[in-house]
């Protein structure tokens, strides 16, 4: 044995998936080399298998003189074994040489034998100092068995053999671990509200002259003088990843004996501007400005005739939480419509959510 008393260390580091700097526990090695006092390994990847790994090296207590190689070998054992089956590291790359040399762009990196990787700089550098210094080394796949420990032999010299002139030794493990499939399922959820909306409020540029009740529109008394116009809010909730339609209809026209309240001339597609008071007419408008097609059709107060076909009135093209539409309903008569009570109508709407 030499008259050198010389120590290896070994760094109980943390798993691959995490990073920490823990001593080296001292190991009796005849290699005339200093001891590294502490480092660590991390993965990029813990995977199996994981191409394009990077692998993060720290180490302290560097030998300050100086260094013409770098040399990481990964193995089965803490000093000699192979490397880990399926590892391979002809691609690797030099990621960098944080606080380790002043230029880390001379130095070349490469791997003729798999698992060893070698750092090399002909003229050499020397250490700024001591503390931590981190290599970072890319582009390597990992080996295929998983958990099983594995160790990276760290080794530095003063030739770019990577064999004679060594200063600095010590090792670190690893271990590859398979990752856990996350699954879970999340249920469709629709709410759809219909909701009174009071007087006095305006909807799509008009003006509500009488409030709902969640479940009818009581236009009441209405004259040849002044059109009747009530409105519900449409809320809708719903985790549809590509949102909701809600369409409208009615069962058929208010009608007092047989007569029934002419439906108003404008359609879904091309709805018009209502017309002043003193014409029958029966229709709605929606101020939603996202329908299929022509999105902003029903803009500056334009109605639609109620047919028994569904109608689009309010649209999202992605999921929304209590997201309100107003739809407003408006009738007029003419001085010749029959006195009577005009009803035998609802209107009815649908929300569909698209997944």
């Amino acid at each position: 044995m030499t008259n050198h008393k010389l120590f290896k260390k070994i760094l109980v580091s943390a798993l691959a998936l995490g990073v920490g700097l823990t001593p080296f526990t001292p190991l009796l090695h005849g290699v005339v080399a200093a001891s590294l006092t502490s480092g660590s390994a991390s993965l990029s990847s813990s995977v199996p298998s994981a191409a394009s790994t990077t692998y993060t090296l720290t180490f302290s207590g560097v030998t300050l003189s100086a260094t013409k190689c770098i040399q990481a070998v990964f193995s089965t054992a803490a000093t000699g074994g192979s490397a880990p089956t399926g590892m391979v590291t002809s691609g690797v790359t030099l990621s960098g040489t944080s606080n380790y040399m002043p230029t880390p762009a001379s130095w070349a990196v490469a791997s003729a034998v798999a698992g060893t990787v070698k750092v090399t700089f002909a003229t050499g550098e020397t250490p700024a100092g001591a503390s931590a210094r981190t290599l970072v080394l890319g582009g390597i796949t990992n080996g295929s068995t998983a958990e099983t420990g594995y160790f990276v032999q760290l080794s530095t010299y003063d030739n770019i053999d990577c064999v004679t002139s060594p200063l600095d030794t010590g090792v670190t493990t690893f271990i590859y671990t398979t990752g856990q499939a996350v699954s879970l399922t999340v249920d469709p959820a629709l709410a759809f509200t219909v909701d009174l909306l009071a007087g006095s409020q305006v909807v799509n540029g008009v003006t509500t002259t009488v409030a709902s009740t969640d479940g009818t529109i009581p236009f009441g008394t209405v004259t040849a003088s002044a059109n009747s116009i009530a409105a519900h809010n449409l809320t809708v909730t719903t985790n549809a990843g590509s949102g909701y339609s809600v369409y409208t209809r009615y069962t058929q026209a208010p009608t007092n004996g047989s007569h029934p309240i002419v439906d108003w001339t404008g359609s879904n597609a091309t709805p018009t501007t209502f017309s002043a008071a003193g014409t029958e007419a029966f229709g709605y408008t929606t101020n939603s400005t996202s329908l299929s097609g022509s999105a902003a059709r029903f803009s500056s107060a334009k109605f639609a005739a109620f047919t028994t076909t569904n109608a689009e009135v309010a649209r999202s093209t992605a999921a929304v939480t209590s997201e309100v539409t107003k739809v407003a309903y408006q009738v007029g008569i003419s001085g010749t419509t029959p006195a009577g009570t005009y009803n035998n109508s609802t209107v009815i709407f649908t929300a569909t959510p698209a997944y």
